[in-house]
């Protein structure tokens, strides 16, 4: 059976495609916080998930959760049995709509702003990823060989990205990645609390220990 990652990067390309030669649709469906706030058109804070600025956007970001979505996807299943697939695929679409919260709250009046892509998402499932796999060491995909544990790849992604986000200034939404990136994490904590077979919180704190122990 396909796997909800491949449904899902069809589905975004196929938008996105559309979008890149049709303007309408891309207006119609980019996150325009003013839009949500004064006509209540909601449906843009998940939409906006499935169009890209561009070829290059839109490779980049599938390309990451092709490689970090199948994984997660598998690890769901094995966590949480026969209900992992299914709050796989509500941690990506509910994650489009809390990573862009701070977004709208800080924008709903900024009729020059908007926002546009899966990185969000993308990023809550990089770390679900890290959160139920801490110590497998991760790298940039242009430094290949360089690779560091993911607890620790996470936490510079964050302070990198909290950076960047107060310097402001090009046209990433960083914000966007790092509350995509804490929405992933407090998901997994709360669903694992009470669904998963193990305790997923102390599972990870005790990867941590012993990475720790083991150097």
């Amino acid at each position: 059976m396909i796997s909800f990652t491949l449904i899902i990067i069809i589905i975004t390309c196929l938008v996105s495609f559309v979008a890149f030669n049709n303007q309408k649709v891309m207006d119609d469906l980019i996150f325009d916080p003013p839009a949500v706030y004064h006509d209540r058109q909601y449906y843009r804070f998940f939409t906006c998930g499935f169009i890209h600025a561009d070829y290059a956007h839109l490779i980049f970001n599938m390309y990451s959760f092709y490689i970090f979505g199948e994984a997660v996807e598998q690890q769901f299943r094995a966590a949480f049995g026969e209900y992992g697939k299914w709050l796989f695929l509500l941690m990506y679409l509910s994650s489009l709509f809390f990573c862009l919260l701070p977004t709208y709250s800080k924008n709903k009046e900024n009729y020059n702003y908007r926002s546009l892509g899966a990185s969000g998402a993308v990023a809550a499932v990089v770390f679900a990823f890290i959160f139920l796999a801490p110590t497998m060491k991760l790298s940039l995909i242009f430094l290949p060989g360089l690779g560091i544990p993911g607890f620790v790849f996470g936490l510079l992604y964050l302070v990198i990205s909290s950076y960047l986000d107060k310097r402001g200034g090009g046209n990433i939404n960083h914000s966007a990645h790092i509350w995509g990136a804490l929405y992933g994490l407090s998901f997994l904590i709360v669903f694992g609390s009470f669904l998963a077979k193990t305790n997923l919180l102390k599972d990870f704190i005790s990867s941590v220990k012993y990475y720790f122990q083991t150097l």
